[in-house]
């Protein structure tokens, strides 16, 4: 290694193989520094509460199965308790878990919080009321235009 005064101070000169393998321990040290990171974020949100997710749960939910199915499960809740818990009837949690029907965010919360399991699992398939229940918003629409009209005529 040979050094070198510029106007800036003494530099190493180095080469360019030494430079790469020093480069290459940076980013492992870098990378080893995130790792430490997460694991002391995922201590403390254990310590907080945040509930464990068992791996073959979180692989079914990376595979692709319904998150509101898969958790249910893990909870050990039949349709019936769950949908007695968030106030819906079980044809609708069936539709919902069988995808032929969407649910809104705030059910998908309620459901969350039934489950003991952050949002975040459920909001990816959660939707806004008005694309869970188009025909509602129109009707609900629709009165708003009848009572505004009632008024015009008054």
């Amino acid at each position: 290694m040979k050094f070198k005064t510029t106007p800036e101070g003494e530099m190493a000169l180095v080469p360019r193989e030494e430079y790469e393998r020093l480069k290459a321990i940076e980013q492992e040290a870098k990378e080893d520094a995130g790792v430490a990171a997460l694991i002391a974020r995922a201590k403390k949100e254990i310590a907080g509460g945040v509930p464990l997710i068992p791996k073959e749960v979180v692989d079914r939910l990376a595979d692709g199965d319904n998150p509101i199915r898969v958790l249910r499960q893990f909870r050990e809740q039949t349709q019936a308790e769950l949908a007695a818990g968030v106030e819906i009837t079980q044809n609708y949690l069936s539709d919902l878990e069988t995808g032929k029907r969407k649910g809104p965010f705030e059910l998908h919360q309620k459901i969350a919080r039934c489950l003991g399991v952050p949002f975040d699992l459920l909001a990816p398939i959660a939707v806004s009321l008005a694309e869970a229940d188009p025909a509602q918003i129109a009707k609900h629409k629709q009165v708003i235009a009848d009572k505004r009209r009632q008024r015009g005529q008054r």
